[in-house]
């Protein structure tokens, strides 16, 4: 009896789950839109120095000529959180993209070669990921000048080996496939093998690893930028945004912390319940699991 009515309560969320996508598909997919839009049209459209410096207007409340206040020194924050969600975004993108090259590239390398290749790399992933992401992250990009691009890299180096697992997954099961059987015994070489047919079938799954990295890697700016390892202070960017907010939020200002904070989760959340129904899609044998 126990387990008919947990089935049945499994079923029933099941159901409401498949009723709701339609609606969370819509509202992700709107507020991607309305976030890349804005990073693209607002900075262009608005004539406004986003540095510009009003300490007559400093911690300003929420109000019609500022709809996010104003920060510590009179900028308007919500132009401020534009820019930052700009600069947080290439960030995102270019480190998710950069990882998933890499991850591609061993994850494929390893499932096509196997044998030592393959135990070797594999343990070369294992290493790595003993070791704490943003701790690792801290020291790799300690050895740069503060900057944007030493943030891609370390946000790149640290996330690219879930991508080389699933990749390798993958790859292990095309190679038992009939038709890669018949390209071998056709006398192709692995690197032929690799190249046309592997490589290819795994593309789709490399794409959504992407998608699905990007809001890890703005969250993983934004703590490095918290953190006074990122981006310089002067730089908008969500981190640098909140790290400077700090004392403001001691003193009783919320605003300049709550409006970069959802600037992070809305979004980056978006992005992720858009990549989630896409991953139901490609591989709908697995859509009870849930990959953020």
């Amino acid at each position: 009896m126990a387990d008919a009515a947990v089935e049945r309560r499994w079923r029933s969320y099941g159901t409401d789950r498949r009723s709701t996508r339609p609606i969370r598909v819509r509202t992700s997919a709107a507020l991607v839109a309305l976030t890349v839009l804005t990073v693209l049209l607002v900075p262009p459209l608005v004539q406004l120095d986003q540095q510009a410096v009003d300490l007559a207007a400093k911690l300003q409340p929420p109000s019609w000529a500022h709809p996010f206040g104003t920060d510590d020194v009179g900028r308007d924050l919500l132009l401020r959180c534009v820019y930052g969600m700009r600069v947080s975004l290439l960030v995102g993108v270019a480190a998710a993209v950069t990882a998933t090259v890499i991850g591609t590239a061993v994850g494929a390398t390893a499932g096509a070669l196997g044998g030592w290749v393959d135990r070797g790399v594999m343990r070369l992933v294992d290493t790595f990921s003993s070791v704490p992401h943003l701790l690792l992250g801290i020291f790799i990009v300690a050895m740069f000048r503060p900057g944007v691009w030493p943030v891609v890299v370390s946000v790149a180096l640290t996330h690219w080996l879930s991508t080389a697992r699933i990749v390798r997954a993958e790859v292990l099961s095309l190679r038992s496939r009939p038709y890669i059987d018949a390209a071998v015994s056709g006398g192709a070489s692995r690197w032929r093998v690799a190249v046309r047919h592997l490589l290819p079938a795994v593309l789709p799954q490399a794409a959504l690893a992407a998608v699905l990295m990007v809001p890890h890697a703005v969250w993983h700016e934004s703590a490095l930028s918290f953190l006074g390892l990122g981006l310089p202070t002067h730089t908008a960017s969500l981190g640098t945004l909140i790290q400077s907010a700090r004392g403001s939020l001691l003193a009783g200002q919320w605003w300049p912390t709550l409006f970069p904070g959802l600037f992070i989760i809305v979004p980056t959340l978006a992005i992720a319940g858009l990549a989630g129904v896409w991953r139901e899609r490609i591989n709908p044998r697995r859509r009870s699991e849930l990959m953020l």
